[in-house]
């Protein structure tokens, strides 16, 4: 397809396109001519993971290009690959050691990870972004003082751990290594907001059955008489 063609099947501009080619965010078109190039499908499920990181994640441009230089590092063995695609993504603030609650966070998100049997993430340790994140998180509930203790995060880590599966399975039925390494950061992306809107929409709903009130059975009443209308 010609760039014309690639715009209108994606949703981007040209000039946007031309702008990710510049960057080497997308890998340039097949030369017809001195001016023209043509694209592929590749080219078209490439420029869908940009989108969803820039445009969706708001990742800067260089932080992209470093996350896109994992996705393509086939010489990594497959999980090995996944990893590090997700790695490269921009995570949370990185734990404050100066802070005297950060040893003692530490502490107690290994301990979480013992008890939910994760050997391989205690395998990685601080190596890895997500538990840096995990300790900074955990830190932050300790200094405001939160609960922080395995048993307050026990219950987060197995909906997460429930999560895990799904995700993987939708990750797996794409067909090329290729495919489901962008799978993996894409769905990283663009999950985590839904992810977030689903839990605050549960708790409004959990708070609404523990501490009704006269809103509680107005908007019941409202979803109600909605549904007999329909």
């Amino acid at each position: 397809m010609r760039l014309a063609e690639l715009s209108e099947r994606s949703g981007v501009s040209t000039a946007t396109i031309k702008y990710y080619l510049r960057e080497g965010l997308l890998p340039p078109g097949r030369r017809v001519s001195a001016t023209q190039a043509e694209y592929d499908e590749e080219h078209l499920r490439r420029l869908r993971l940009v989108r969803a990181l820039i445009q969706v994640g708001r990742v800067q441009v260089a932080a992209a290009r470093e996350v896109l230089a994992a996705v393509d590092d086939e010489e990594q063995e497959h999980n090995n690959r996944l990893g590090a695609a997700v790695w490269a993504l921009p995570h949370g603030p990185e734990p404050d050691e100066s802070a005297p609650e950060t040893a003692a966070a530490r502490r107690e998100a290994g301990r979480l990870l013992e008890a939910m049997g994760w050997t391989f993430a205690r395998g990685l340790g601080d190596e890895s972004p997500a538990f840096r994140m995990l300790v900074a998180a955990v830190a932050g509930l300790a200094r405001l003082g939160y609960p922080y203790d395995v048993a307050h995060l026990t219950p987060y880590a197995r909906a997460a751990q429930g999560l895990a599966g799904p995700e993987l399975s939708l990750i797996a039925s794409y067909e090329s290594p290729a495919e489901q390494v962008e799978a993996v950061v894409a769905l990283t992306v663009l999950f985590e907001p839904v992810l977030l809107a689903l839990r605050r929409l549960a708790e409004a709903e959990e708070s609404a059955r523990r501490f009704p009130g006269p809103t509680t059975e107005a908007v019941r009443r409202a979803v109600a008489d909605a549904e007999a209308g329909e």
